[in-house]
């Protein structure tokens, strides 16, 4: 079969943007040591295989020179780099998919006259943290106590989810891109994102990380919507970046999880166990109360960093025992979006929206789409 012409520097190019390692890579395609220095080229066919896995787009591999890939969002990292790091391919791919949706709802919900998010933009980070969270609260029609009436924490988790999507917030947890569990998204680089839009805001939170570190990202990124500031972040160690609207995040998130003048009111600085008090009470995990304790300097930043990697560590052995891979219909809903999967089909049923392209917006098809919209129904459709 006849080579194609294709430049060795953007073969380079993709194989180090790819998550993949090179000796992976190489075993797949045997003669890549040769294609990386010209003294032989690919086929068409092994080309295109190639481009799958690196997941690069295979038109790029045909550019005079490797593209310059950023994210159309601020990305802010906890800790600074002395170098400028790209995204990953798995953190440019879940964005633009989500962006592909929230584009797709926004038209729809505008043709359908519906009105605006209150939510978004209803604040400024400069407004004293605690009316900035009563808001949000008030928006959400959650009390100040919300929390405490949840018989657990991943029960009040579910409540806030729930309360963000009746809201007009598309809620997305996912911890691999797309459906594809071979592509897992890297909490190292990213905890989360928020895509700010007046009519279909979405937030975007990383499964792969623990359930507890989850419940402030949340909180994290509606501060982020009531701002109206889209962003990716890391928050590594729960921490914000040097930056002032992520640190005015980090603020609004505690004081909406744990509101100081209910905490100072219950404080005793003599309890044996001073994290599970407060997860206790407000309903959260120990790893927020911590953090919560470290924002109103009732601990010393290095005493919560202790805590947290020793928690953070014991929760990553307990999830490697017990996790399993999940059900794939009951976790979709939450890979795709309620709301987002709700007006989806709505609009199919409604004539407005064809399969293949339902079927594209979603990554899913035949009885898997079925079943996601059967939940769907389920979760609010009339």
């Amino acid at each position: 079969m006849s080579k194609v012409a294709v430049s060795p520097e953007l073969l380079q190019w993709a194989s180090e943007r790819s998550s993949k390692g090179r000796a992976e890579l190489e075993d797949r395609f045997p003669k890549l040591a040769r294609w990386l220095t010209g003294e032989d080229a690919p086929t068409l066919n092994q080309l295109e295989q190639f481009s799958k896995a690196t997941a690069t787009p295979l038109g790029f591999l045909f550019l005079k020179a490797p593209p310059v890939e950023r994210l159309n969002i601020p990305y802010y990292r906890t800790l600074s780099d002395t170098t400028v790091q790209s995204p990953s391919t798995e953190l440019l791919d879940t964005l633009h998919t989500m962006q592909r949706r929230q584009a797709w709802l926004r038209d729809y919900l505008v043709e359908e006259g519906r009105e605006q998010v209150s939510l978004v933009n209803c604040a400024k980070p400069s407004e004293d943290t605690k009316k900035v969270a009563d808001r949000v609260r008030e928006l959400l029609k959650l009390e100040q106590n919300w929390a405490t009436q949840q018989r657990t924490w991943s029960d009040a988790l579910r409540t806030l989810c729930d309360a963000m999507g009746t809201a007009g917030i598309v809620v997305v947890v996912n911890g691999v891109v797309g459906n594809n569990t071979h592509r897992p998204l890297d909490v190292e680089e990213f905890r989360g994102f928020v895509l700010v839009d007046d009519y279909a805001p979405l937030v975007f939170v990383n499964g792969a990380d623990s359930k507890s570190a989850q419940m402030f990202t949340f909180a994290h990124e509606l501060a982020h919507v009531a701002f109206g500031s889209s962003a990716a972040f890391d928050l590594r160690q729960m921490q914000p970046a040097n930056n002032a609207t992520e640190q005015a995040c980090n603020r609004v998130a505690a004081e909406f999880l744990v509101p100081e003048a209910i905490l100072r009111q219950m404080w005793n600085a003599n309890e044996a166990d001073p994290y599970e008090m407060v997860a206790r009470a407000f309903k959260v995990s120990q790893i927020v109360a911590a953090r919560r304790l470290l924002d109103l300097k009732l601990i010393t930043r290095e005493i919560f960093f202790d805590f947290y990697q020793r928690y953070i560590n014991q929760e990553r052995k307990q999830r490697a025992t017990t996790e399993s891979g999940g059900n794939f219909h009951a976790t979709s809903p939450q890979r795709v979006g309620m709301r987002f999967a709700v007006e989806l089909v709505r609009a199919l049923k409604e004539g407005r929206v064809l399969h293949t392209e339902a079927y594209r917006l979603t990554g899913l098809s035949g009885k898997s789409f079925g079943e996601l919209a059967r939940r769907a129904q389920e979760g609010g459709l009339d």
